[in-house]
């Protein structure tokens, strides 16, 4: 057993950027499933968008497109705090060490994707993601006042009377950790999907966890599906191609070679992720085909080995070549929306508990997330969960409670297929266009399976926490569809 003032779960962005606005006297622990730079922050392409040191663009091009984007479903209120404060984190973040593109006279370079009015995408070429999160795990490894544990499940959590236990499982080995604040960060829910961009820990721990102490979920079946993933049909784990290749002048192609887009919105190939998505999905009926394609290769050939050295290596590894080949492409899950409902200091129903990233619901996003908003959406919020800890931590109890938890791994482990089932289910309900009597039906099988991993005793180990988690994520979702 051991006692800390904040637990963090999850070492993504929102959660190393919590831990980094947290007052120095706090004693933090963050909790990592895997290794620590295995999250879906790092696999962000794109890159972070914001209004900073741009006099063509303002706060309100930047709120007007995320409105637009989400369908004006948004929370109005999260937005604005989204776009005024992005120049303070991005600046932050610069001053970490987070090396962004330039262009030849020292300015910062920005790019444009779908959806946005203007360039103001900061972006380290094509793998942001992984730029940020490191800079930000190397600062997070030089507080004193923040222990990590790495290869660490977090199999339960529980509210006590004076704050919160998890209980963890680590080296085969289980132990209790108790905190007066805790931080959800746990990311997304992709593996819910037969195919997703997502890594392999994005199974919606969080959100399970949150939704059985009573947290308030909201939205779970906004789920946004890029259009451009490569469509290698064999893998889980689809590799992205970013919007940002679309942002630099790329064409989508159905079966015959054809632009499409122009059937269906006028923004083109620049219109944002759902309404291309769905437009690849209507052109695949209409053709009968499955076969689409992006086509970048009449740019010049340099320009594009310098602007996407990851994804230009990462095709050629698949046998394309993007300086001259067309690129087998389909929409596949790759973003969540709604999550555990929390307010503009990121605090859930429940209170002490709070919910940043991608597991939790702001409201920015709307039904839709404009791209590159989501790493903002990291930082801007977990700040403010760690200024809103800072202001509360002096009314806390001295005191703290263990929760009582169980598990033995002497017990039968779950059967073998549940997890396989669960996706097959999600993928045919709830597609880009969902498919209410397949949602229906996938429900009550869902409810089934969950009913059975609630009560039958398994073995609590990694293959039963995120079986559990999974099925309860498309529960909620199928619930909310056929509500």
């Amino acid at each position: 057993m051991s006692n800390y003032d904040v637990i963090i779960a999850g070492c993504g962005a929102a959660g190393l950027y919590a831990a980094i606005n947290l007052p120095s006297d706090l004693k933090v622990l963050i909790i990592c499933k895997r290794e620590l730079s295995l999250c879906n922050s790092s696999l962000a392409q794109g890159g972070i968008a914001g209004v900073y040191d741009c006099p063509a663009d303002n706060i309100q091009y930047h709120e007007n497109d995320t409105l637009v984007a989400g369908g004006f479903k948004n929370n109005p209120d999260a937005v604005h705090t989204l776009v005024s404060e992005a120049a303070q984190d991005i600046q932050r973040i610069i001053s970490l060490g987070v090396d962004f593109d330039k262009n030849p006279d020292g300015t910062y370079h920005r790019t444009l994707e779908g959806g946005h009015s203007h360039h103001r995408i900061f972006h380290h070429a094509d793998a942001t993601g992984a730029e940020i999160t490191s800079k930000l795990l190397a600062k997070v490894q030089t507080l004193e006042n923040v222990d990590i544990l790495e290869n660490a499940l977090l199999c339960s959590v529980k509210k006590t009377s004076v704050g919160y236990s998890a209980f963890v499982m680590k080296d085969g080995e289980y132990s209790t950790h108790n905190c007066h604040f805790m931080i959800l960060a746990t990311g997304g829910i992709g593996r819910v999907y037969e195919f997703t961009t997502n890594s392999a820990i994005a199974t919606g721990d969080g959100i399970c966890f949150a939704y059985e102490m009573g947290a308030k979920i909201k939205n779970l079946s906004y789920v946004q599906f890029h259009p451009t993933a490569f469509n290698n049909k064999n893998t889980r784990e689809c590799f992205l191609i970013s919007e940002a290749v679309r942002g630099e002048g790329a064409y989508l192609l159905n079966c015959h070679g054809e632009r499409f887009m122009q059937n269906y919105d006028k923004r083109l190939e620049l219109a944002p992720r759902d309404v291309v998505s769905h437009a690849i999905i209507l052109e695949s009926r209409k053709q009968n085909s499955t076969e689409f394609y992006l086509d970048i290769s009449y740019k010049d050939s340099d320009f594009l080995k310098k602007r996407f050295p990851m994804i230009y290596e990462k095709l050629l590894e698949q046998g394309f070549d993007l300086t001259k080949d067309r690129i087998p492409i389909f929409p596949c899950q790759h973003y969540l929306m709604g999550g555990i409902d929390v307010d503009n200091n990121a605090e859930t129903s429940l209170p002490n508990l709070y919910a940043c990233g991608e597991c939790s619901h702001t409201g920015v996003h709307g039904s839709n997330r404009l791209a590159s908003n989501s790493l903002l959406e990291a930082l801007v919020f977990s700040r403010h969960a760690a200024q809103s800890i800072a202001g509360k931590i002096s009314s806390c109890p001295k005191t703290f409670e263990e929760a009582d938890f169980s598990a033995n791994l002497e017990n039968e482990h779950i059967p073998k297929g549940f997890r396989t089932e669960t996706r097959k289910i999600m993928q045919n309900s709830h597609f880009v266009i969902p498919d209410q009597k397949a949602a229906a039906e996938g429900f009550r099988r869902v409810k089934e399976i969950r009913d059975n991993l609630l009560n039958s005793g398994y073995c609590v180990d990694t293959d039963y926490v995120e079986a559990k988690s999974l099925v309860t994520v498309a529960y909620i979702i199928l619930k909310d569809v056929i509500q």
